[in-house]
């Protein structure tokens, strides 16, 4: 995985965790925080409460750019494959980077939300009411799995790279990146969940999510016109793998 790659994915989870995922996750995190924690508490069970927590969304995401990766490693089998896979999902990218600014919002069609289901109810419920230490990292991997915008775009970025390893380590940057926003969500919320911070930061993290998508197109015209990759050219200052 390129640098560029890195840097571009851990930017746009970061910015994204701010402005879609505090929105879509936020609620879970100030359920079982209200539920579950009070102000006396001990400060340092709350932070490894939330570690907790976030270690379980971070292993279902990573579950899921494992599989992902698999899954592109079988579709891109040799270069000529890998580049028109791609320039696919550089496509879907820019979609992604359009819909997330909101021209058009299909993201939200897609986003079906399976918390209203029985099953998820029962054993959200379930997770809420224990005492136990290991429920809040269950309640992270339970949620890790909630169909999301976001991950669709990860977990399409984990599919690209045709590898189980650096799939895993996409969604994994990804999830690691949206610690930080969702931990501050109980202290903070009034500042976060502000329309107005919460709109710059989908913004440039959209405007992010599409330029991400063209380069990647691009990489994958290199790789069709020329799969040997003898005579591609660097693309800013990396060159194409």
């Amino acid at each position: 995985m390129e640098t560029i790659d890195f840097y571009t994915i851990l930017t746009i989870a970061f910015l994204g965790s701010f402005g879609h995922c505090v929105g879509m996750c936020g609620g879970i995190v100030l359920a079982y925080s209200s539920a579950k924690l009070d102000p006396l508490t001990p400060w340092l069970k709350q932070g490894f409460s939330h570690a907790l927590y976030g270690a379980g969304r971070v292993t279902s995401y990573m579950l899921i750019g494992a599989f992902s990766g698999a899954l592109g490693a079988v579709v891109a089998a040799t270069p000529l494959q890998r580049g028109i896979l791609f320039v696919l999902t550089g496509i879907l990218m820019t979609l992604f980077g359009l819909s997330i600014a909101g021209r058009p919002n299909w993201l939200a069609s897609i986003e079906y939300s399976v918390s209203g289901t029985k099953w998820f109810k029962e054993l959200f419920g379930r997770l809420i009411r224990s005492s136990s230490l290991g429920s809040f990292y269950l309640l992270g991997v339970l949620n890790g799995f909630l169909p999301c915008g976001f991950v669709y775009f990860f977990a399409i970025t984990a599919a690209s790279t045709a590898s189980l390893f650096y799939g895993a380590v996409v969604m994994g940057i990804f999830g690691l990146a949206t610690i930080p926003a969702l931990f501050l969500v109980g202290s903070l919320v009034g500042l976060i969940k502000s329309s107005s911070w919460r709109t710059l930061f989908m913004k440039f993290s959209a405007l992010l999510v599409f330029l991400f998508g063209i380069y990647t197109a691009i990489k994958g015209y290199y790789l069709i016109v020329d799969p040997s990759g003898i005579n591609t050219p660097a693309l800013f200052g990396c060159t194409v793998c």
